[in-house]
């Protein structure tokens, strides 16, 4: 469930944020489940210290819908609740006004710059920069890949002729081609073929190191790691989702390889975890690179010298180049590629082409 409203102008500020509390995100189970209001929205809103909440919560700005055995889901009622430290159940649906103050904190400077590699009366394909997120979240609410679409084609949306949304998503390091839908039900029948892997999806990835063989195929399930500190970390295992990623290696200089992949499944962490396991890590990759430790440093903001010069590049060296779709519009598939980016061929000259 995401936090704000999802068919709202991502051009304008949000006014309400509204969670669930759920056990499983937290790695416990729902029976007995408790946590502290102000901690649960401090781990959500990331925008806010955790003072900052409980200021939040006392001014009146939390509104609760209780979970109750006879209601596992809540009731539908909402109350304000003022105090930080109020025990949370699994279940328990929590809404956040958002002072006016803030709004703009959430919005911020949108830019104009949009790469679109293709675009027809249902679509539109654009070329993500790295370092971008695709969606407001976490501590990356401003200048997302959707607020840059919004802003885009705003004059539509505010006349009611446009909704864009994003019909699957890239990891905010990784670079490349995206779907876009321009109205709901475009976006929906598309993200069908996702789901349905009616999509040919390819990457590009410079990894460290050369696998043993030039092509290989790797079928192995993956789930979420139940072992790691890092709760979104993702690993082989036999109980996992099944995938299978394919490769080719297209060159291979100076202790590097630059191959192309492609998924047949679209799992989270799916091409990094594979890359991992079969010890080519993809290079910059700070959860499955060399060292667990320094995407913690990186998330705390601590990175060394050390740490950098381990990761060689600033992100993961991963790039969506080659999407095949069946838009609306067409009367035949659809191909869109996107070359190796800038700051890749920078970082290895001997790749670019």
């Amino acid at each position: 469930m995401g936090i704000f409203e999802k068919d709202r102008d991502l051009t304008e500020a949000p006014e309400e944020a509204r969670l669930v509390v759920d056990a499983s995100s937290f790695r416990e189970k729902a029976r007995g489940f408790t946590m502290r209001l102000d901690h649960f929205l401090s781990h959500h809103l990331k925008w806010r210290s955790r003072s900052s909440v409980q200021t939040l919560v006392k001014g009146g700005y939390v509104e609760l819908d209780v979970a109750r055995p006879d209601a596992p889901d809540g009731t539908g009622e909402r109350r304000v609740e003022r105090r930080p430290g109020v025990r949370l159940q699994h279940g328990t649906r929590v809404f956040v006004r958002v002072p006016e103050q803030y709004r703009a904190l959430l919005t911020g400077e949108t830019s104009d710059e949009l790469d679109v590699l293709y675009e027809d009366r249902d679509c539109l394909a654009v070329n993500k920069p790295p370092l971008i997120a695709v969606h407001p979240s976490g501590r990356h609410m401003t200048d997302t890949l959707i607020q840059r679409v919004h802003k885009r084609f705003q004059a539509e949306i505010e006349g009611g002729a446009m909704l864009p949304r994003l019909c699957h998503r890239l990891d905010r390091e990784t670079s490349g081609i995206v779907l876009v839908g321009k109205r709901p039900a475009t976006q929906g029948a598309l993200t069908t073929q996702f789901e349905d892997r009616l999509v040919e999806k390819e990457y590009l990835a410079i990894v460290e190191g050369t696998p043993e063989k030039v092509e290989g195929s790797i079928d192995a399930p993956i789930r979420l790691s139940t072992t790691s500190p890092v709760e979104l970390e993702m690993t082989t295992a036999a109980d996992g989702l099944p995938c299978q990623t394919d490769w080719r290696v297209e060159a291979s200089v100076g202790g590097y390889s630059r191959l192309r992949l492609r998924i047949h499944t679209g799992r989270q962490h799916q091409i990094r975890v594979h890359m991992a396991a079969i010890g080519t890590p993809i290079v910059g990759d700070k959860l499955y690179g060399p060292d667990r430790e320094i995407f913690l440093r990186s998330a705390a903001g601590t990175l060394t010298d050390w740490d950098r010069e381990q990761l060689v590049i600033d992100r993961h060296a991963l790039h969506s180049a080659r999407l095949v779709f069946r838009s609306p519009a067409a009367d035949e598939p659809t191909c869109i590629e996107s070359s190796l980016p800038g700051d890749l061929v920078e970082a290895f000259p001997q790749f670019a082409g």
